[in-house]
């Protein structure tokens, strides 16, 4: 079975910030030549998350506004006492909605829903570089 591997890098405002990689995935499915299979992302780190959504600008705030309510930002939470810092929201946002996703590849394309992306959501409470694995296989 055959296996392409790519990694995708980017800038994040942190806070929630959700980017789209629909089409830099298609990209990636294209060139690795794969018409049935799946491709598989996964983020390193323990403050951001890989999910799919309808990137737009209602599903964002929603899901901002949700996190928050569950999750919220202050709090009394461990890990910031005894680490002096100042995320565990987003650690904790993190690792409920979780690093990876996997979606099956059908006729050359991810085979998402018609107001489905795939996107990195970045909860760390800082502007980020992320590094996305993204590993094609069929």
């Amino acid at each position: 079975m055959p296996t392409h591997s790519s990694d995708l890098r980017l800038n994040t405002a942190g806070d929630g910030d959700v980017i789209d990689l629909t089409e830099r995935v298609e990209a990636i499915v294209a060139d690795a030549g794969v018409q049935d299979g799946a491709v598989s992302l996964f983020v390193p780190g323990s403050t951001a998350a890989i999910t799919t959504m309808e990137f737009e600008r209602g599903g964002i705030h929603d899901l901002r506004a949700t996190l928050d309510r569950l999750i919220p930002r202050e709090g009394e939470y461990e890990h910031n006492r005894l680490n002096r810092d100042t995320n565990s929201h987003a650690h904790i946002r993190a690792a409920i909605v979780g690093p990876s996703e996997t979606v099956p590849v059908r006729d050359g394309r991810p085979r998402l829903g018609i107001w489905q992306q795939i996107v990195l959501v970045d909860f760390d409470d800082r502007p980020r570089e992320r590094t996305v694995v993204v590993t094609v296989t069929g």
